[in-house]
């Protein structure tokens, strides 16, 4: 029987690579996203994959985006919240607007859909997989909203790993670390990447396919065992602490 994924924010980055992984090991995907232009060009050149656009912060959107997920794909086995808005500033500056908009996607839309497949997960005995960040483990400037739905996509992960457990579907998050997306790339400086390279025991930023990796092995029976924890996937960045350039070697 060919296992199926559903992938949120799937038209680009972490979610488009962790796409093309699952179809690699035989997989079929419904690919979920909000930019329908950008989805049917990243689903285009894919076979095996079922473009559904949609706003994951949106109740009735999802309701019908999981029903044409589950008739496209005839069964859930995992599902990847990767879909997240990135919208960082100062607390002053972060009105009430700026605030619900992160929290209704990055919060809301894994508690929506999650929800509204659930039904599907627990027939299948599948895994679900949250995209938090590691600004969901330790706290930086510029980020009170963005940081702060993060964490609470963590714990929302515990929480469906405990409820969900006695029906043998699996909850884990990956919080990735600096990745090199073209998103970052172009708003990082030189003095921001090499700020990064210093802190990061690796010296580097993650690639989108070593962070899909992850995303992969923890819905696969290879990880039949492991729920409710957080996997940093970050060149060691957590591990580091406070960076301080003059004391490296």
């Amino acid at each position: 029987m060919t296992r199926t994924a559903v992938v949120t924010g799937a038209a680009r980055g972490i979610g488009l690579a962790t796409t093309r992984l699952f179809l690699a090991e035989g997989r079929r995907v419904a690919m979920v996203d909000l930019d329908g232009d950008e989805l049917a060009r990243a689903a285009g050149s894919l076979e095996g994959v079922t473009p559904l656009s949609c706003d994951v912060s949106d109740p009735d959107a999802v309701e019908r985006m999981a029903a044409e997920a589950r008739q496209a794909l005839g069964s859930v086995d995992a599902l990847v919240n990767n879909a997240g808005l990135a919208d960082f500033g100062p607390l002053e500056e972060t009105g009430f607007d700026r605030w619900r908009a992160v929290m209704a996607t990055n919060l809301d839309g894994p508690f929506l859909v999650t929800q509204a497949l659930l039904p599907d997960l627990k027939a299948a005995r599948g895994a679900i997989v949250n995209i938090a960040s590691i600004s969901a483990l330790r706290a930086s400037t510029l980020r009170v909203a963005y940081g702060t739905s993060k964490a609470g996509i963590a714990h929302l992960t515990e929480q469906l790993a405990v409820e969900l457990g006695e029906h043998g579907v699996r909850a884990n998050t990956v919080c990735p670390g600096p990745v090199r997306t073209k998103l970052a790339m172009a708003v990082h400086t030189q003095d921001i990447i090499d700020a990064y390279h210093d802190a990061i025991p690796l010296g580097r930023y993650g690639r989108e396919e070593e962070i899909a990796e992850a995303i992969v092995w923890l819905c696969s029976e290879k990880a039949s065992y492991v729920t409710g924890q957080r996997l940093s996937v970050d060149g060691g960045f957590e591990a580091t602490g406070i960076g301080l350039p003059a004391l490296r070697s």
